[in-house]
């Protein structure tokens, strides 16, 4: 499974948490999770590449979901597991 798709299956897992994506143009640095007037709003940078944003977008589910409590394909969970094992 390449990056672009396992970024993709990070961001479904955030909107199925109520997680608003938008796509904004950065700088490259990836984006990442934030609270603006109570909703989480996860922002992806359209100049990242695709492995930059699949990381910060790692981050983040932990952060808004319990994801030992939901099937994430094994390629994603390991992804997941991979970098926020990094953060900590």
């Amino acid at each position: 499974m390449n990056e672009q798709r396992i970024l993709e299956e990070l961001l479904a897992l955030l909107e199925a948490n109520s997680v608003t994506i938008r796509n904004e143009p950065l700088g490259g640095s990836g984006g990442g999770l934030c609270t603006i007037k109570g909703r989480q709003i996860f922002f992806v940078d359209t100049q990242a590449p695709s492995v930059v944003a699949a990381a910060v977008c790692a981050e983040a589910v932990p952060k808004v979901t319990d994801i030992e409590k939901l099937y994430i394909r094994p390629e994603v969970r390991q992804f997941i597991e991979n970098h926020s094992n990094q953060i900590t």
